[in-house]
């Protein structure tokens, strides 16, 4: 039965919402630090494109290998909470290493590995966790739900961020005392409030044998759902590329560069619960699809004629930046997780994360190289051409109804993964 129509919050789990509200604190820590994190690197310690384009690259893609370890610890004994609740606790700590680094290459980067790490761990366990207590039916406005509390911390984080360099300054140090404590009161909640086991719902499909993290990759709707991702990944220009191309377009003032992911995180939070509730009727494929067009958006919009006043490229590029976020994010969560058995969702998400994130690795690096070598406006061309020929692929690739077993006793027209495809 399709989910009935009502407020963004009916029907949704309490273990949902307790992991939203974690999330929408870890974030409000995560991003004061990330919003500053560009112009720290580049404009502040006189980092190259080239350079923060392989570091970020580099770092996700740490985390995205973390991202397999994650998900097969948190599947043996079905130790989901144990294993989210480390990395929210590595991330934390991760600011006080940006703190302690004094300005130091080499102990930045330590940091910011660690949070990306944590990061890594944690992401996996935590979508287990809702797909987990959701019904497949409903797995899009769960995610939507989460993501849309997820997003109001990414939202005030870099208000934070902005009202403390204002306040000191620009006084960097302050933004990672602020966010270290932030980042502990997450973990504190996750401990207080989100339960640490899920009752197993009736499996949609078959377990395979074998490791759990890789025996997803026998079936293959989930082949193809993860080569869509990741090649579509390899085409996706990470934000803080965008913002800086939108700080070099409009020569924006330092103090206003914390503030530019208030405008895709606002879209992105009114969007994520009502994408989510189409995504659960329409079908996830189409949203997901659709979703990378408005990124082909960002870039065209990034490529048009200079001259205009400034909310005539700012507006579309962010408003653009939170659709692609909203159709896509959690989106492609539900539309994996019925393909998965319960026994090992944690282990096949975290693969298909993993798949991703390294394909967006490859894109930070490529496109940071070919900012360095050729200019912004090349290389934008190319990340254009690129997701463009994604698109087409992603379009062949993704499976319209993945193949799902019923459950014994399940009759077949009841199988959530046929609808949700």
């Amino acid at each position: 039965a399709r989910p009935r129509s009502g407020g963004a919050g009916r029907g949704v789990p309490g273990t949902v919402l307790a992991l939203g509200t974690v999330s929408l604190v870890t974030d409000i820590s995560s991003e004061m630090v990330t919003a500053v994190l560009p112009l720290y690197l580049v404009l502040g310690l006189g980092l190259s494109p080239l350079q923060f384009g392989f570091l970020d690259g580099l770092f996700n893609g740490a985390a995205a290998v973390v991202r397999l370890l994650g998900g097969y610890a948190a599947d043996r004994g079905r130790g989901h909470k144990r294993v989210a609740g480390l990395g929210y606790a590595l991330s934390a700590l991760s600011r006080l290493g940006l703190l302690l680094a004094g300005g130091a290459t080499a102990q930045i980067a330590a940091a910011l590995a660690t949070d990306r790490v944590g990061k890594g761990i944690r992401t996996a366990p935590r979508d287990a966790l809702i797909t987990l207590s959701s019904p497949p039916e409903a797995l899009g406005r769960s995610f939507g739900v989460h993501r849309a509390m997820d997003t109001t911390g990414a939202l005030l984080g870099p208000l934070a961020a902005f009202a403390l360099l204002w306040a000191t300054a620009d006084a960097y140090d302050a933004v990672f005392v602020v966010s270290f404590c932030v980042g502990l009161l997450g973990v504190l909640l996750l401990v207080l409030y989100v339960p640490g086991q899920q009752p197993a719902p009736k499996p949609v499909i078959p377990a395979p044998r074998g490791r759990k993290a890789f025996a997803a990759l026998r079936d293959p709707a989930f082949r193809r759902i993860l080569a869509a991702a990741c090649l579509l990944g390899a085409a996706t220009v990470g934000d803080a590329f965008v913002y800086l191309l939108l700080q070099h377009r409009l020569d924006l003032p330092v103090s206003w560069f914390p503030l530019l992911p208030l405008g895709a995180a606002a879209c992105y939070l009114l969007l994520a619960i009502p994408a989510g509730r189409i995504a659960d009727r329409v079908g996830r494929r189409l949203p997901f699809l659709y979703g990378h067009l408005a990124l082909l958006g960002v870039y065209a919009t990034l490529l048009a004629p200079a001259g205009g006043p400034a909310p005539l490229l700012l507006v579309p590029v962010l408003v653009l930046l939170g659709v692609f976020y909203a159709t896509t994010d959690g989106v492609l969560m539900a539309l994996a997780g019925p393909v998965l058995p319960a026994d090992g969702r944690a282990g096949g998400l975290a693969v298909l994360q993993t798949g991703q994130a390294l394909a967006r690795m490859l894109a930070a690096a490529g496109f940071g190289a070919a900012w360095t070598l050729w200019g912004p406006k090349p290389a934008l061309w190319a990340a254009l051409s690129a997701l463009l020929a994604a698109l087409a692929g992603g379009w062949a690739l993704l499976p319209r109804n993945p193949s799902v077993a019923p459950a014994p006793g399940e009759p077949e027209a009841q199988i959530p993964g046929r609808r949700t495809a």
